[in-house]
């Protein structure tokens, strides 16, 4: 700044022209934009230096620095009564700071806050506003006086600690910076804006950044993971939570980060067995006033239909806002949803800018630790140079009175003998060899003094001295001492003023996806060979015994049928397997949910389907695990094993999962685990089974291996995981089916032709369909008309291989059964009419099932036929 003031003071003109007055002046000329420059620099420095940027040693801008200093030197201290507000804010407006009384008023209102400080300063007495963002009363009403920790900012002020300026006009001096025996720029942290600048720190517990400090002390080539461990990140005088640490890491790490603030919460069941959200701690600087309006416009405005009502249960002892949820609304969901629509969920953003030597720096922690270590170690110094050279002028005034009084008489005999005061001095030096200080205090000892008691005070007072004067030089010729100084006294402010910690640290996720505002519910999900696609609650289907003639699922266009069915939980992906061997990715939720005789959406509407391919195959799950694999078959037989995780992939395009031969499609894929069997059935009526082991682990675009012989004019019906104690269900396409116990079917090696499974007749159809299920389970049957019915496990009949089965599902003429799924457990064997149904649906909360991954069959069979 200088260089450009000189280089526009070489530039300028000097041209005498008379003034007012008659006499010649100099007008200076300079260009319009040089001196705009210049003017504007000048004054963006003095707001960067003077008014909007903490100090890096004593964390305090010169508003604050004055405030308490002015406060200290009126001896507002506190031990002394409250005074008016009026009284400080006008000794540091006519003092030190020539700005307005409000913006001084408004500064010292907030360092008595404890919800805006960490470690309030000041000692409020009245209305010093609220965190509902009401204001503080006039200052003429309140009163206040420095709190006890500002003393340990203050302490040893007066020791030539710091140094001191001139004040705005020059009649005073001020301190240039605070000694600041606690580090106050951390602990209470600083906001504000200055030209092309601004500043954020946040707030930190007292104890964990002395902790912090004399760590570094300790281990000056420390990390900052080593200081996290110490001071593992900023705590918030109101509370709340920090969701995740990278972005503490990155703002101590670089000076810069931001963290997302939660508000804290409990959830508490009511008699009626609805719920409630508690909210007890708001994120830092959030009015909360504000905050309870926001929530009655969400709930006027319908965006939060699980609200009933919001109660303001604020009292001496907390901050709470109930919030009453309807009956059967899940209180997790709704509390994800507040912390996304309302500031109960904020950022604050880190920007640790604060001035070095004059000159604004954004730190990192260490930066800013080793500063404030500097400024202690220079204020301990300066304090121990103080105090020696006082323990050396008393020592050398106790060592002249030793000489009197070792020479007691004489010195009276000097003194009775002197006309004058100077002339006894100049005899009393030249005779003891004394100085002038020592002489002076001499003359002015008092008689009493020469008693033998007080000489015994005197030299044990300089005894003392020595041992202090030595201690002194040790100081400061060690550094290392000057250190556990430094460390001894934080101890001592931290047992003093420490607390708890109030903000919690969390490392979870710190935002909010689609999947945290909605529920995990079990979804029956269908496909036409359409390419029409739904999902609705797994509920809206009764369940029916065995042989009930179902209810419509679907209306259907003519021609279209359903090819699809499978049970899948909200959050879980479903993998779509194309035509071309291409996967696709969708979350469950991301299928728009429908009625029950909806059509549903076009699956070209979600998926970037190519033009004629198709999708032949869905599978679910919730992670792509390394350890598990999933096992393809397609309709000649074939069969193929890949790594789970090789598909963990997001790419709107898909990605190949399988290369196909020509006149080949895939009809099955399955998650299987080392160890596991697998099962192929064909349409033959014949059911192979072999460990996974036969199969070997291939990349994505690899064609596989032969897993089961068929005969010609047979096809692959499908595949299964033949887990030990389930039962193989096989179905014809006019509703007959049966169960058989895996263990009835001997391991073979891959490809062999299998054993019988069914005995099949012109009444009962060829096999159709074909999982492996559980007791307790339920099955899900849909025909080529869209007709739906869901029935027990339990109430199939359990048969040999070779038998023919029994009646499933009543399947009306010209129809034929097309799909087959199983859920996850099963309901009473109740047969509840569709009114009573759908009131079921509508009043009861839906369970949230864990729904294993769902069967996609191949309707092949049943086209050749037609």
């Amino acid at each position: 700044m200088s260089e450009e003031i000189n280089n526009e003071q070489e530039t300028q003109e000097a041209t005498p022209a008379p003034d007012a007055f008659g006499a010649n002046s100099t007008i200076l000329s300079t260009e319009l934009g040089q001196e705009m420059q210049t003017s504007f620099l000048e004054y963006s420095m003095s707001v960067i230096v003077s008014r909007a940027l903490p100090d890096v040693r004593d964390g305090l801008k010169p508003v604050h620095r004055r405030i308490l200093y002015a406060m200290y030197e009126s001896g507002n201290t506190p031990s002394k009564p409250h005074v008016k507000s009026a009284r400080p804010v006008g000794d540091c407006m006519g003092k030190y700071h020539p700005h307005g009384d409000a913006a001084i008023y408004d500064t010292m209102v907030r360092l008595a806050q404890d919800f805006s400080m960490r470690v309030p300063l000041v000692d409020g007495h009245g209305n010093f506003g609220s965190i509902d963002g009401d204001s503080a009363a006039a200052m003429r009403y309140t009163e206040a006086r420095l709190d006890k920790p500002a003393m340990e900012l203050l302490r040893d002020l007066d020791k030539e600690t710091v140094d001191f300026q001139p004040n705005y006009d020059e009649s005073l001096e001020e301190p240039q910076v605070l000694p600041a025996r606690f580090p106050n720029l951390l602990v209470n942290g600083s906001n504000g804006i200055a030209v092309g600048m601004a500043t954020n720190i946040p707030p930190h517990n007292l104890g964990e950044a002395i902790d912090a400090c004399c760590y570094m002390m300790d281990n000056p080539d420390c990390t900052t993971e080593d200081l996290i461990r110490v001071m593992p990140g900023p705590d918030f005088p109101t509370g709340g939570k920090i969701m995740g640490r990278r972005g503490i890491l990155d703002a101590y790490e670089t000076g810069r980060g931001s963290l997302t603030v939660r508000a804290t919460a409990r959830i508490e069941e009511r008699k009626n067995g609805s719920y409630s959200i508690v909210i007890t701690e708001i994120p830092y600087q959030v009015n909360r006033r504000r905050l309870l309006e926001k929530l009655g416009e969400l709930v006027r405005d319908k965006k939060l239909p699980e609200v009933s009502n919001v109660h303001d249960a604020a009292d001496r002892q907390g901050i709470d806002i109930i919030i009453d949820l309807k009956k059967g609304a899940i209180p997790q969901v709704v509390l994800n949803k507040l912390y996304k629509h309302t500031p109960l969920q904020t950022g604050f953003g880190v920007n640790m800018l604060a001035l070095v030597d004059g000159v604004p720096r954004v730190l990192s922690l260490k930066e800013t630790l080793h500063y404030y270590i500097a400024h202690q170690k220079d204020v301990i110094v300066r304090r121990t140079r103080y105090e020696l050279a006082r323990a050396e002028e008393r020592a050398h005034i106790l060592e002249g009175y030793i000489v009197a009084l070792d020479n007691i008489d004489e010195v009276i005999h000097i003194i009775r003998s002197s006309q004058t005061d100077k002339e006894a001095a100049d005899r009393l030096t030249e005779r003891f060899a004394l100085s002038k200080k020592q002489t002076d205090a001499i003359l002015e000892m008092r008689l009493r003094r020469l008693t033998g008691l007080e000489r015994e005070k005197i030299e044990a007072e300089l005894a003392e001295l020595r041992e202090k004067i030595d201690y002194y030089k040790r100081v400061l010729a060690d550094e290392k001492l000057v250190e556990e100084i430094i460390k001894e006294e934080l101890g001592e402010i931290k047992k003093k003023y420490g607390t708890p910690r109030k903000t919690q640290i969390t490392s979870e996720s710190k935002d909010i996806d689609m999947e945290d505002l909605i529920a995990d519910d079990a979804m029956v999900v269908t496909m036409t060979k359409g390419g029409y696609i739904k999902r609705l609650p797994v509920d809206t289907y009764r369940e029916q015994k065995r042989g009930g003639k179902g209810m419509q699922g679907t209306n259907l266009k003519d021609d279209d049928f359903v090819e699809h069915l499978f049970v899948a939980t909200t959050h879980e992906y479903m993998l779509f397997f194309s035509s071309l061997g291409k996967v696709y990715r969708l979350k469950v939720y991301d299928i728009p949910e429908a009625s029950r005789t909806a059509r549903g959406t076009a699956v070209v509407n979600l998926l970037p389907l190519a033009a004629r391919e198709t999708i032949e195959a869905v599978i679910a799950t919730r992670e792509f695990s390394a350890d598990e694999y999933l096992l393809f078959a397609t309709r000649n037989g074939m069969v193929k094993k890949t790594s789970l995780d090789q598909y963990d992939r997001a790419r709107r395009e898909g990605l190949i999962a399988i290369k196909l031969k020509d006149g080949d499609a895939l009809v099955s894929v399955r998650i299987i685990k080392p160890g596991q069997r697998a099962m192929m059935v064909s349409t033959a009526g014949k059911a192979l089974c072999w460990d996974e082991s036969e199969v070997r682990a291939m990349g994505r675009d690899t064609s596989g291996v032969r897993g089961m012989s068929i005969p010609e004019g047979a096809q692959v019906l499908g595949l299964e995981i033949a887990s030990e104690g389930s039962d193989l269900l096989v179905l014809t396409e006019y509703g007959y089916g049966k169960r058989t116990s895996v263990d009835e079917y001997p391991s073979h090696h891959r490809g062999a032709q299998g054993v019988n499974t069914l005995t099949m007749t012109e009444k009962k159809g060829r096999l159709a369909a074909m999982r492996v299920v559980n007791p307790g389970e339920a099955v899900i049957v849909s025909t080529r008309d869209g007709v739906i019915v869901r029935t027990p496990v339990d109430g199939i009949s359990q048969l040999g291989r070779t038998a023919q089965g029994v009646r499933v599902m009543d399947v009306a003429d010209g129809d034929c059964v097309v799909a087959l799924a199983v859920s996850a457990e099963s309901d009473k064997d109740v047969d509840l009419g569709e009114d009573e149904v759908a009131e079921a649906v509508e009043t009861e909360a839906v369970e949230v099932v864990e729904a294993e991954a769902s069967e996609v069959e191949e309707a092949e069979a049943t086209e050749t036929e037609e």
